[in-house]
């Protein structure tokens, strides 16, 4: 093939191929003669139809796949010799009118991804905050298990419901007298002051005995999930069934063992490590802000236009809907159109930048997902669809996109852990409510 370099501009490249007709012309008998021996036609034996019979009927099926091989083989020849990334999908156009005898040519448009160098990681200087959790927490923690593990009593019938315990109830919810779908349901368990039903249902049945039935009236919620019943006024006809008075657990070493521990002591110790796991996972959160804040001060290279936009073109879309459905950030209302586009576009341009950067510190240090890790993510993904997991599992080996997504995120989080291996990172000590106030002043404001 002949490659002629028609632009090179900042990090854009156009490519002007053209193969030989003689090359595409050998490519077509060749396919031709193995099709000849496979081929069964009535009156010639195996591998002796004539090449004119072969050509009148399949050479014009033959001609286009030798054109799109030959457009894809020559495209990856191009990118290799000449050591092309390209940031997204090349652009390939035939120039002119293809004819079979004439030789065949067309260009590759594209952009590359820019030299990267990364900074000295060693040089960076970042504070972990770790969270002292107080006795009160993990007591409150413990608490909040025992309640779990409460059961409950039937009550005398004469009994009254108060706050705290359980109504067994059927119910029929209406509006306007027509019942609407998914407002029915028999021996449901409603713990009275829960907050589980929409507000001002529970509280109506404060002072309900065994085989009352009564009717509560009350209004959705505005923002309630399902838009049919959103603002609206109902009313539910309920029949108190009977009402479960629950039994409170102590928090001792029976309710351990009953978790399978040993003791108290294991118990609360096993509650301390989950809550400063969890505390420590937003503070790594935190810590990664911070970094990817250094990386997009500290790193100046151009970026790929056609990344850039697409990366635009898909916030743009979210916010095209939000302001559909009138659910535009409070900063974000009263901006023009213009000035919104502008704030976006940077945001798109930094994402772009430090997923380029990330990605190229991965590249460079042969950074990688392990397939164990990749499966479990691809299993936790499967459990969100109950009922489809299988057929989410076959959608993800069917489509490498769809796995690179998945893999996107795990990826970037062990470029970020390389990183901060080689970062300085200093602890400081704070109590919940000093971490749950900075955590809040550190987010005013970001748009990223």
């Amino acid at each position: 093939m002949q490659v002629t370099e028609t632009l090179n501009q900042g990090l854009k490249r156009e490519y002007k191929i053209a193969i030989p007709a003689s090359q595409l012309r050998s490519k077509v008998d060749g396919k031709l003669n193995e099709l000849g021996q496979k081929l069964r036609i009535p009156g010639f034996r195996p591998g002796k139809v004539p090449m004119t019979l072969l050509k009148q009927r399949y050479e014009t099926a033959v001609m286009g796949e030798v054109l799109e091989e030959s457009v894809q083989q020559s495209s990856q020849q191009l990118m290799t010799e000449r050591s092309l990334r390209p940031a997204s999908q090349p652009k390939v156009e035939l120039i002119g009118e293809f004819k079979p005898e004439a030789d065949l040519e067309f260009s590759v448009a594209l952009e590359v991804i820019p030299d990267i160098t990364p900074m000295d990681f060693t040089t960076i200087s970042l504070e972990r905050v770790v969270v002292e959790v107080p006795d009160n927490e993990v007591d409150d923690s413990l608490n909040r298990i025992a309640k779990r593990q409460r059961s409950s009593e039937a009550a005398a019938d004469d009994y009254v419901a108060k706050n705290g315990d359980i109504a067994v109830i059927d119910f029929v919810g209406s509006i306007g007298g027509v019942e609407f779908q998914g407002g029915k349901a028999d021996g449901h368990y409603l713990e009275l002051g829960s907050g589980a039903f929409i507000p001002g249902f529970e509280e109506q049945l404060v002072g309900v005995k065994k085989g009352d039935k009564k009717t509560v009236k009350v209004t959705f919620p505005a923002e309630y999930g399902n838009s049919d019943l959103a603002g609206k006024e109902a009313e539910f006809a309920i029949t108190v069934n009977e009402v479960r008075v629950l039994k409170d657990v102590p928090v001792d070493d029976e309710l351990a063992k009953s978790l399978g521990l040993a003791d108290l002591a294991e118990l609360k110790k096993q509650a301390r490590e989950r809550i400063e796991r969890e505390y420590g996972v937003v503070s790594r959160a935190r810590v990664k802000r911070k970094l990817l804040d250094v990386l997009a001060d500290k790193h100046d290279f151009t970026l790929p236009e056609v990344l850039v936009e697409a990366e635009f073109g898909a916030i743009w879309q979210q916010i095209e809907a939000d302001m559909k459905a009138d659910r535009l950030d409070e900063e974000d209302k009263g901006k023009s159109e213009d000035d919104l586009k502008k704030e976006y576009r940077e945001i798109a341009a930094r994402r772009v930048k430090l997923g380029l950067l990330l990605s190229e510190v991965g590249r460079h240090n042969n950074i990688q997902v392990p397939n164990e890790e990749l499966s479990r993510a691809l299993i936790q993904e499967a459990q969100r669809y109950p009922g489809q997991q299988q057929q989410v599992i076959e959608y993800y080996q069917r489509s490498p996109e769809a796995l690179n997504q998945l893999r996107a995120p795990l990826y970037e989080e062990k470029v970020v852990d390389f990183i901060l291996e080689r970062a300085k990172v200093n602890e400081r000590k704070v109590s919940p409510e000093k971490f749950a106030e900075e955590g809040e002043a550190e987010l005013k404001g970001r748009r990223d």
